[in-house]
């Protein structure tokens, strides 16, 4: 399973892909294990190293460990799980190796990746954000590290909204229903565009609400899509979605939702940074229209909970330079390297305190702060196969509810074909 999550710097900067889709490996890193070879070799995914970035941890790595090499290796997110899995069962593995934060169990699970328990203090542990630590964590072992993510917001039309006689943008779900309303009353078919597939948004949703989607049952996982907390995401979707002409049998890319926005008849849409750079890319008119803002939660105190999608760094539990590796991993998570990531890439660091380098990139603020009510999906090594096409929540569930059928009747089909594949081994 993979996912793009994309940060853009302004509105049309830089783009960062964030993949997102377990025991843990042997001995920890700091074990011993000497320095085999003078290159590491990293992998990184496509999209998630910006070019001055990459150059200057290389620079530094090669600097303060003199005739010590890195070699990054960027990778294509298509056929990447299988890539991956073959690469970490053999001999000469890559020594370290960016994984996305919900498949990151799949990967401990089958043993290829290095526990870093006694190493955590060293990695800045203590100050990482809880959502996207939780993630790095597998049957209680620390087997990887949080290096950055980015969340869903509302990026609107400064100039529709204005049009509506609204002058601030809304800190409550009824001052955004509000909202809507009256962008609508004013002739804007699509007050807010939002398909009935887009998975990530709605996750957020069920979220927010308290929904588990699965539950414990001896040593396995069962689906857990038929409950009050479900119910009234769903409902809460199907209300958003009735703001706008969006197909209710399709997801945020058919069409591409950012090409929809494009056009500048629309209100607003939930998406990513990237979405809002590829709208001003097709219609350069758009320059200074397009505005960001976290989504609502249910009171003015706390935005509402939003899918952390992210990656993760992790050590192979095969490599010949478990030195090396951990020290590249030391320098890519200090607060130099994180900081610079942030304000090139225009994702969210893996500590608050870094997000001062999100300054004057609008989207990159706006998702950190809301990134910290994020969460994500179910961190279990089969959550990957749910989510693989046809995902059953999306044409199940959602669609299901949105073309009439009741959220109960909905979740129990869903919930069917989600057992189906949590058994797969």
């Amino acid at each position: 399973m993979k996912r793009k999550l994309i940060g853009a710097i302004g509105v049309a900067g830089i783009m960062i892909g964030v993949a997102a889709c377990g025991g843990s490996g042997g001995s920890d890193s700091k074990a011993s294990g000497g320095d085999a070879g003078n290159t590491i070799t990293v992998w990184l995914m496509s999209g998630s190293n910006p070019p001055n970035w990459t150059k200057q941890i290389t620079a530094a790595y090669e600097k303060k460990y003199p005739g010590k090499k890195v070699k990054i290796a960027v990778q294509p997110w298509d056929g990447i799980q299988q890539k991956l899995t073959t690469a970490l069962s053999e001999s000469t593995p890559p020594d370290v190796i960016e994984v996305g934060n919900t498949q990151t169990p799949y990967y401990a699970q089958t043993g290829g990746l290095k526990a870093l328990d006694s190493d955590k203090a060293a990695l800045g542990a203590s100050d990482w954000l809880p959502a996207m630590a939780k993630s790095a964590v597998f049957d209680g072992k620390q087997i990887a590290v949080p290096w950055y993510a980015a969340s869903r917001v509302v990026i609107y039309n400064k100039k529709i909204w204005a049009g509506a006689g609204i002058t601030a943008t809304p800190k409550t779900q009824d001052e955004l229903f509000a909202d809507l309303t009256k962008i609508k009353a004013k002739g804007t078919k699509d007050a807010l565009y939002l398909p009935g597939q887009d998975w990530y948004a709605f996750d957020g949703l069920l979220l927010d609400s308290g929904a588990d989607l699965v539950k414990k049952d001896g040593d396995t996982y069962k689906a857990n899509l038929d409950t009050p907390q479900a119910a009234q995401a769903i409902n809460l979707y199907k209300k958003l979605n009735s703001f706008g002409t969006a197909p209710k049998d399709k997801d945020e890319a058919t069409p591409q939702q950012s090409d929809v926005f494009a056009k500048g008849d629309v209100g607003a849409f939930i998406g990513l940074g990237w979405e809002g750079a590829g709208a001003l890319a097709k219609n350069p008119a758009l320059k200074d229209q397009i505005g960001y803002f976290p989504v609502p939660g249910k009171t003015a105190d706390k935005t509402a909970a939003v899918f952390l999608g992210g990656s993760n760094l992790a050590i192979s539990q095969g490599t010949k330079n478990p030195k090396g590796a951990l020290n590249f991993l030391k320098l890519a998570m200090s607060d130099q390297f994180e900081g610079a990531l942030a304000k090139e890439g225009g994702v969210v660091p893996n500590k608050s305190a870094l997000n001062t380098n999100l300054a004057g990139n609008e989207f990159g603020t706006v998702s950190a702060a809301a990134a910290a009510n994020g969460g994500t999906t179910p961190l279990i090594p089969a959550w990957g196969s749910v989510e693989n096409a046809p995902n059953p929540i999306t044409t199940l569930f959602m669609t299901g509810v949105l073309q009439g059928q009741s959220p109960s009747a909905a979740a129990q089909k869903a919930d069917t074909e989600m057992d189906k594949r949590l058994s797969q081994k």
